[in-house]
């Protein structure tokens, strides 16, 4: 009897040493990148009242919270400019725990859908151009670092989920995102600095999937209540409001990170008006206030060329990309990539395009140029600025084109419509004519069967590919000069 009296007592002691012991989130694990010279959070759970005391391998000075009732604590702590050196962090409530191998760096978030889901590795029927040279050149990418936050759905805001940073390598980076990865790899490679990317996205996930329940019950119709949401997506989860957000999102927001690349939309494709620009500046505001550090960066991914509504000449991904553009005018420190030339012409049904790299790339010539002083990149897209009429032909001007618009000739993608609104192909060439003192660069487009032109558009279709590029190599954004409902 004594000795099982002792066994309890020795296995009480263990469980109360465990319950005691500091528990860290998964995502602050060795390996983990933090974002460098600024006070990064790091937070966690133990007994109420229980004092933690953080100190770091580059700073003499710790710093101490104390867990409240419901056991959290967080602390800020200041950290190095980025370096490869390997740091250490301890917790320590009376029994430490260190993490290690730790980097300071810069930190961004890849969300969205399933084109930012999809990995170096690629879908089922889906692969990623290039794959095997990309494993390859992962041992020349070790200061790139991912973690992946599960795709999962919850009924209330998670605070934690079960993940583990990565450092890239030719046997890891082929579950690393292909966009995050490539975005990652170029930045990290001419700044000589790790990078780490956080992915939390899911696969066909609307934009309202990440919106919370007070945004989603003020702006729109969706349910908010599980079973409702459940019952309404009953065919496709992916498709679900709140849920995603709540289970795959909601886990990183004490996270301190530098910005964030969104690559979605193919499931918001119908939405009607203005409703997804208007909602995808809601996310954005949302997201910024949920991280609270300010008005970070948000780069994101127009939609790529698909055949939607089983049909490449209609126009329902097209009005997608028109509501993508107009976001990007109303998001403040905000920037869109546009792919429409990252298509190959046999990908019409295919939505996951297999040119992974330029995409994140993209994307990383936005972040170069805006938040790390590389002011000669030119990343950005043109896009559709005038038009003129004169007799059988459109003379139209484009804005960021970096002096350039290019071909020469042949310019492909163009299309004219007269008062009846029937669109015709179009030939398409510089024209430059002097006037006023100087020379006017423009576009000129004319189609022989519309001698009284109205209005023009540019790869204006489900799946359409143009060629007109800038001076930066960057493709025209696709237009229309109509406000048609087709």
């Amino acid at each position: 009897m004594n000795k099982r009296i002792i066994a309890i007592s020795v296995l009480a002691a263990l469980c109360i040493s465990v319950q005691a012991k500091v528990k860290l989130p998964h995502i602050i694990c060795d390996n983990m990148v933090l974002q460098q010279q600024t006070e990064a959070r790091l937070w966690g759970w133990d007994k109420p009242g229980k004092t933690v005391k953080v100190t770091t391998s580059w700073s003499n000075v710790p710093v101490s919270a104390k867990a409240g009732k419901d056991g959290k604590w967080l602390v800020k702590v200041k950290t190095p400019k980025a370096s490869y050196e390997p740091l250490s962090i301890t917790f320590d409530d009376g029994e430490a725990v260190t993490i290690n191998n730790v980097v300071s760096g810069e930190v961004w978030v890849c969300a969205g859908q399933s084109n930012m889901e999809m990995p170096v590795k690629g879908f089922g029927m889906c692969p990623v151009k290039d794959y095997n040279h990309h494993v390859l050149d992962a041992a020349n990418s070790k200061g790139v670092r991912s973690v992946k936050i599960p795709s999962i759905m919850r009924a209330t805001p998670q605070e934690d989920a079960l993940c583990e940073w990565r450092v890239c390598s030719p046997k890891t980076v082929s579950d690393f995102s292909a966009t995050g990865y490539f975005f990652a790899r170029l930045l990290s490679r001419t700044l000589d600095i790790p990078v780490g990317i956080i992915e939390a996205n899911k696969g066909g996930s609307r934009v309202e999937s990440w919106l919370t329940k007070e945004n989603l019950q003020k702006y729109t119709n969706d349910p908010t209540d599980s079973v409702e949401i459940c019952r309404k997506w009953s065919q496709w989860d992916y498709h679900r409001s709140l849920l995603w957000g709540n289970g795959t999102f909601n886990p990183i927001l004490n996270y301190t990170v530098k910005g964030i690349i969104y690559y979605q939309g193919c499931s918001n494709v119908g939405d009607p008006g203005d409703q997804y620009s208007q909602r995808m500046k809601l996310l954005v505001d949302q997201w910024r206030a949920q991280f609270g550090l300010g008005e970070i960066p948000f780069y994101f991914v127009q939609i790529a060329p698909f055949r939607y509504d089983d049909n490449d000449n209609a126009t329902s991904g097209a009005f997608l990309r028109e509501q993508q553009y107009k976001a990007s005018q109303i998001i403040p420190n905000s920037s869109l990539v546009c792919i429409n030339d990252l298509v190959y012409p046999y990908e019409t049904t295919q939505i996951h395009p297999t040119q992974k790299q330029p995409v994140g790339e993209r994307l990383a010539f936005t972040a170069l140029n805006r938040d790390y002083g590389f002011e000669t990149i030119q990343y950005k897209s043109s896009s559709y600025k005038d038009m003129t009429i004169k007799g059988d032909t459109i003379f139209i001007h484009t804005q960021d084109n970096y002096w350039c618009d290019a071909p020469f000739e042949d310019m492909q993608g163009f299309e004219v419509a007269g008062e009846d609104k029937v669109f015709h192909p179009a030939t398409a060439r510089h024209f430059w004519q002097p006037g006023g003192g100087y020379w006017d660069e423009a576009i000129m487009i004319t189609s022989p069967v519309v001698k009284k032109p109205v209005a023009v558009r540019y790869c204006f279709k489900n799946f359409q590919i143009g060629n007109v590029k800038n001076g930066g190599n960057q493709p025209l954004f696709p237009f229309r000069t109509d406000n048609w409902e087709k």
